[in-house]
């Protein structure tokens, strides 16, 4: 089983960009405090990457300094850098992100989760909004299940 649960904050603001197909990706650091063996406080770093939906999420309203929890998978890479070294990296790929700081309307540090943290976030050039007077909806499966969309006035809650 390859499963990662992490609780820190982000240490850069969150970079979406998207594949040739147009699918979404974001790219974002996360700093988590530990106690060495001297009892020391010390910091791991760790690169993290989102894809599709949560990629758009992390980018419109997460930034750095975002107190978050992340649900994810190691994933390991190799290149050769410039010098024609080898290198390995690591990075946890996301499956699920969750705000844990408070939702401060007066906050500085990114944590008003009401609003966008990052207000330049757009769709990308070949995707247009739906115009209902054109086309029917774009038929999409956001829940990842297989199931048919839920209509939230359908719900009894």
């Amino acid at each position: 089983m390859n499963k990662v649960f992490l609780s820190g904050n982000l240490t850069r603001d969150v970079e979406v960009r998207y594949t040739q197909t147009g699918m979404a990706y974001a790219r974002m650091g996360i700093a988590i405090n530990r106690r060495s063996k001297d009892n020391k406080d010390a910091v791991d770093f760790f690169n993290l990457v989102a894809w599709d939906k949560t990629a758009e999420f992390c980018g419109r309203y997460l930034g750095k300094g975002s107190r978050v929890l992340v649900e994810g998978m190691l994933r390991t890479n190799s290149y050769e850098n410039k010098d024609g070294v080898k290198v390995n990296t690591v990075e946890i790929w996301i499956n699920n992100i969750e705000f844990a700081g408070s939702k401060r309307a007066d906050s500085s540090s990114g944590d008003d989760y009401s609003r966008p943290a990052n207000d330049s976030y757009s769709r990308p050039r070949d995707t247009q909004p739906y115009d209902e007077r054109n086309s029917a909806p774009p038929k999409r499966n956001d829940y990842g299940f297989g199931g048919e969309p839920i209509d939230p006035e359908d719900t009894p809650f």
